[in-house]
């Protein structure tokens, strides 16, 4: 590949270079079969949803049928403080202040919504209404489970799913936790809890010792379960991205060790154990520790774990890939064989999360990533009435209750409800009714939990002057990371070359180093960059300080001590 690179500086100085691909690029096969560009494209504001869900959903005064959104609950479960309830779905008939003596909510939608939105730039914690210290109360210590969980308390876990039977269930709010806590670090007893868990998964991962083939752990009697439900394997990618996490942060040598182990009990897997959103943590974290440890862990393995939709317990899941009446929904991540694919908004803004900073580590992935996120970013407006025409929608006619920042739970071929199934694929629709049969209106089919995570794309995506081409920021959310320089992944998606425009931060110089292709392609910018990117190709360019001292750690290339390039060769 080559890299014409222009460079128009205060000055006006015009400079050019060649840079010649020293990273191979190693293909996803599930993403090789996604189109190069989407069909019909258009790349909605995802910044702007998440300020907009944020402002419209937590209004205590929001006026409307089924509004508002949110409650106190004052039940005091686990910590004695009154905290924010949030509906999973829209008028959900189980939850609210006046049901379940308010006590039903989740924590996949109110950490989800808090993280979404301080990941745009919103403070979550306010004066009168400090959200995130609210969210102590999902820290289970009254069960004597202490790890976060899905609900404050047994009383209400069984009306919906997961806790305490459900693995995926128990080990991801704890994610969700840890990833608010790095945006927080002085939130009290933040610090506490994050120790707490830490502990918890390091200690359950001994216990294990390498079989995860279960379908959840009991961490009050600290005992491995199973039951109904599938077992899940890839709860371990939950563990060691947990444990990896508290080692960044504590230093604790024992966090690394459990994180190692959790991760290698997962590679040891025979068949594809993906459940439900772990997965591509795994993916990231092998990655990543390769990266900053020098260990083996098979990527290539969890990467296609997380996309190809061969798991044999949960029967197909991973990522969607197909064309339905002239409408490409690749990208999207959920059920690949439910009524011919069935896409689910949570778990494609989640997937993102771990994969676009994975690029950081291991930039031999940044053309299929980009291939993928342009897929999915253009695909996921579909799952917002607003963006998807009335007949490819249930209930069109009721859209007004989402204000314009709530979408359907999901995406489907054909309607897995009777009433709908004569509706052409795509059909938004959602799942909300069949939770509480006859009970829940139709309009339960608009997820507040999922449309919570738009943060996570808000952050990530920017839009260009080239329609298609995206700037994705790899360090949104990486956490826990070590100190790194603005670093942003480019995947150009037309088959000839395009000049793409890179505006660089004002007052400050700096040189331009491209990992794809292995060095530095522009010295000195001071205002803005145009590069022009091969067709089908991928830039990750990484803005250091001009004139920086260059060093070199093993494979790592470093600049003023900060890691620029995790895999440097030098050219012989």
């Amino acid at each position: 590949m080559n890299t014409f690179i222009k460079i128009t500086t205060s000055c006006l100085l015009v400079i050019s270079l060649n840079a010649t691909a020293q990273v191979k690029q190693q293909n996803i096969p599930r993403v090789d079969q996604m189109p190069n560009l989407p069909q019909p494209l258009k790349i909605i504001d995802y910044k702007k949803l998440a300020l907009d869900f944020d402002k419209t959903v937590y209004d205590f005064n929001a006026k409307g049928k089924y509004w508002p959104m949110v409650w106190m609950d004052d039940s005091q479960k686990n910590f004695p403080q009154t905290v924010v309830g949030l509906y999973t779905a829209v008028a959900d008939v189980r939850q609210g202040p006046d049901h379940n003596n308010g006590m039903f909510h989740e924590a996949l939608a109110t950490m989800g919504a808090t993280l979404g939105a301080t990941l745009v730039g919103i403070d979550k914690n306010q004066p009168n209404l400090n959200y995130v210290g609210m969210l102590k109360n999902y820290f289970n210590k009254e069960t004597n489970w202490n790890i976060m969980m899905n609900n404050t308390c047994p009383e209400v876990a069984l009306l919906g799913g997961g806790y305490g039977r459900d693995w995926w269930y128990d080990v991801y709010p704890n994610l969700l936790f840890f990833a608010v806590y790095d945006k927080y670090p002085n939130e009290p007893g933040f610090t506490e809890i994050a120790r707490s868990i830490a502990d918890k998964f390091y200690e359950a991962d001994v216990i294990l010792n390498g079989n995860y083939d279960y379908s959840y752990f009991d961490y009050n009697k600290m005992t491995p379960m199973t039951n109904h439900i599938c077992t899940q394997p890839d709860a371990a990618a939950g563990h060691a991205w947990v444990l990896y996490m508290a080692y960044k942060k504590f230093g604790d040598a024992k966090y690394l060790k459990g994180a190692k182990s959790a991760l290698a009990a997962l590679q040891s897997q025979s068949k594809n154990p993906t459940y439900e959103v772990l997965m591509p943590f795994g993916a990231y974290l092998a990655a990543r520790i390769n990266a900053e440890e020098g260990a083996k862990y098979d990527t290539n393995k969890m990467l296609d774990w997380t996309f190809d939709g061969t798991p044999i317990c949960r029967e197909g899941w991973g990522a969607l890939v197909g064309n339905w009446n002239g409408y490409d929904i690749s990208g999207t991540f959920g059920s690949t064989v439910d009524h011919g694919g069935y896409g689910f908004l949570m778990n494609t803004y989640d997937a993102a999360w771990p994969l676009v900073p994975m690029v950081r580590y291991d930039q031999s992935y940044a053309t299929a990533i980009g291939k993928w996120m342009l897929n999915a970013a253009n695909a996921s407006r579909f799952f917002y009435p607003q963006y998807i025409p009335k007949e490819h929608q249930t209930i069109p006619e009721l859209a007004e209750v989402t204000k314009g920042v709530i979408g359907y739970e999901g995406i489907i071929k054909q309607s897995s409800y009777k009433e709908y199934e004569n509706l052409k694929g795509p059909v938004a629709q959602g799942d909300g009714p069949l939770w509480v049969l006859g009970e829940n209106p139709k309009e339960s089919q608009f997820s507040v939990y999922g449309s919570g995570h738009v943060g996570i794309f808000g952050s990530i995506i920017r839009a260009t002057n080239v329609t298609g081409i995206l700037q994705l920021d790899l360090l949104a959310t990486d956490f826990f990371s070590d100190k790194a320089y603005p670093s942003y992944l480019y995947y150009n998606p037309y088959t000839a070359n395009k000049t793409v425009t890179i505006k660089t931060e004002k007052g400050k110089k700096v040189d331009l180093y491209n990992t794809v292709s292995g060095n530095f392609v522009a010295r000195n910018v001071t205002s803005s960059v145009k590069i022009n990117i091969s067709a089908l190709s991928s830039a990750v360019i990484i803005c250091v300080p001009s004139n920086g001292k260059v060093t070199y750690e093993g494979q790592k290339m470093l600049v003023d001590g900060i890691v620029v390039d995790y895999k440097f060769h030098q050219k012989k």
